[in-house]
């Protein structure tokens, strides 16, 4: 893990240097150790407040899938889907994680979005193939390379609109907010605009993809 992120590796070692070679300079190095002792706990307790609310949404999204709400969002969200992924077969199965991903993603719940990322990710590389083999329309494009729908998908998931910022309410409760909740506005705010700017930019790269 560490030799495929050398770049990520070497930034953080040469801060952590940096600041221990400042706070002996400046005798500090007691500072140093107490900060880092009372970060572990706080780590240590903030794994276990994210665990009860990951623990909690993650259940509330199971119980709305097995009541079938999942799924009467998923048809409502079949015209957007149709409009970002024009190339991409209603029938075909990776709507229904598209559309699990992006429902997880408004309600805030970035691990429960995450397995039907990935599995949205994977029926998408199997369209690849089909294509490939002549069993699905559309380009075909050679292998290993990323087709629009990849790319749109990622673009959508990392803009990610959330109604509900839960991880950042759960981190704003832990180190004592008044009102924890208060960052909503401006949350709904701020990734309406990311995701508009990302379905906008992917209309334009695939009538402009160069």
């Amino acid at each position: 893990m560490l030799s495929r992120y050398p770049m990520l590796n070497l930034l953080w070692a040469g801060m952590i240097i940096a600041g221990v070679f400042f706070a002996a300079f400046t005798g500090q190095i007691p500072e140093v150790t107490k900060a880092a002792l009372d970060s572990s706990k706080e780590a240590v307790t903030l794994c276990i407040t994210i665990s009860g609310v990951m623990a909690f949404w993650t259940g509330m999204m199971e119980i709305a899938q097995e009541a079938g709400m999942i799924r009467k969002l998923s048809a409502k969200l079949l015209p957007f889907l149709h409009f970002l992924f024009p190339e991409l077969p209603s029938s075909h199965k990776a709507i229904p994680h598209i559309s699990t991903n992006i429902i997880a993603n408004i309600l805030g719940l970035g691990w429960a979005a995450t397995p039907a990322g990935l599995n949205a990710m994977q029926a998408l590389s199997d369209l690849e193939k089909e294509r490939r083999s002549g069993k699905a329309p559309g380009p075909v494009l050679p292998p290993g390379t990323a087709s629009k729908e990849m790319c749109n998908f990622l673009i959508l998931n990392i803009s990610s609109l959330q109604l509900i910022p839960v991880n950042i309410i759960a981190y704003r409760s832990q180190y004592g907010s008044v009102n924890p909740a208060a960052i909503t506005g401006a949350g709904i705010l701020a990734t309406s605009a990311s995701t508009l700017t990302a379905i906008l930019y992917c209309k334009y790269k695939n009538h402009h993809p160069y």
